[in-house]
């Protein structure tokens, strides 16, 4: 006889952020949050890391074979969180979102 528990919903979050260590510090706490209340989680599962590179001219008029390039990176994270509760919501106003870390809730 298996002891696991059937998943019916699940509530997915992802995090996004520029800094690494931002978005790691934070999935951390919401982790340990979520564990506390003795909820089954999934996670936290690095993403691939998102890179948008470009190119600008360092001159504003000719010298085109000079140039600059920038990168601007987004790490991303995946928490999933199995048969949640609604006390969850209450949750997620209590915890303090850092600036530069986005948060998407989807329930699936």
């Amino acid at each position: 006889m298996s002891t696991k528990q059937k998943v019916e919903q699940r509530l997915r979050i992802r995090l996004k952020s520029y800094d690494h260590r931002l978005i790691d510090k934070y999935a951390k706490q919401l982790v340990d949050m979520l564990l506390k209340e003795g909820m089954q989680i999934k996670g936290p599962i690095p993403l691939p890391t998102e890179i948008k590179r470009f190119t600008v001219n360092r001159s504003p008029f000719i010298y085109k074979d000079s140039r600059e390039q920038f990168e601007l990176r987004i790490h991303k994270r995946l928490i999933d969180v199995l048969n949640p509760t609604p006390r969850i919501v209450e949750l997620f106003s209590y915890l303090d979102l850092p600036a530069g870390v986005e948060i998407e809730l989807k329930m699936i």
